[in-house]
């Protein structure tokens, strides 16, 4: 990837198998600070995957992984999921208020949030402080999604996965995730990493885009890459996708 922006995350020929399947292969590159990375590519490419691995849920067999300049084997496992955070697309909320939801990085600590902090977060989302006492159940969609995402921000983490956040969201929630997501990236200068099936959005919404196909990255560079690959394999997907 051409770009002179320090990285956040770097792979270093990085491989995982599981059940006998390689299912990463001599991984190398890296996820510009500051920036949103867009990964895209057919399922089973490996990239929810490579998210595991860059917040510890799985270590690789072989390769090195630095977060921050740092081998991810340095991190105590706490700091490091406070560090790098995860937004899922089921956005699981627990039975309970929306305080209680969005507390809960904290109550795992034996701590509590500050109610303005609460509202700062709610408002950084696209919310306001009077759904602190709504019951998350009744959320629709889009608010479980804004919510979730405010989550992954009690702890300030300085980059933040998003694993397919808008793929079940219809079409006004999604672009309300997708404006969201560019605010809270200007805004703190989170470092972005996107997973989606949507190339228009990640043509839309990242600066960078990794293509991968069947455990390898194939391509990386600006996003607008995904006008004219050069790879015949990323051509044919790209095709198959954008029409």
């Amino acid at each position: 990837m051409n770009t002179t922006t320090k990285p956040e995350v770097e792979f270093r020929d990085v491989n995982y198998s599981a059940d006998d399947l390689h299912i990463l292969k001599s991984i190398t590159g890296t996820f510009p600070k500051g920036k949103i990375t867009t990964l895209v590519g057919p399922s089973g490419a490996g990239k929810s995957t490579l998210f595991k691995l860059c917040n510890g849920l799985r270590s690789p067999q072989s390769g090195e992984i630095l977060i921050r300049n740092h081998s991810i084997n340095d991190y105590d496992p706490v700091e490091l999921r406070r560090t790098v955070g995860i937004a899922l697309q089921s956005a699981t909320m627990i039975k309970g208020s929306v305080l209680e939801n969005l507390e809960l990085p904290l109550t795992l600590q034996g701590k509590h949030i500050e109610r303005g902090f609460a509202e700062e977060l709610l408002y950084d989302v696209g919310l306001d402080g009077s759904f602190l006492q709504r019951n998350a159940k009744d959320l629709s969609g889009g608010q479980r999604q804004k919510l979730s995402i405010a989550r992954t921000l009690v702890n300030q983490p300085k980059i933040l996965l998003l694993d397919e956040i808008t793929s079940s969201l219809d079409r006004v929630s999604q672009h309300d995730i997708e404006e969201l997501i560019e605010k809270i990236n200007e805004k703190y200068g989170t470092t972005m990493v996107w997973i989606t099936h949507n190339l228009e959005q990640a043509l839309k919404i990242g600066h960078y885009t990794w293509v991968m196909m069947n455990g390898e990255v194939i391509e990386t560079g600006e996003s607008s890459l995904l006008h004219a690959p050069k790879d015949e394999r990323v051509q044919q997907f790209v095709k198959g996708e954008l029409g």
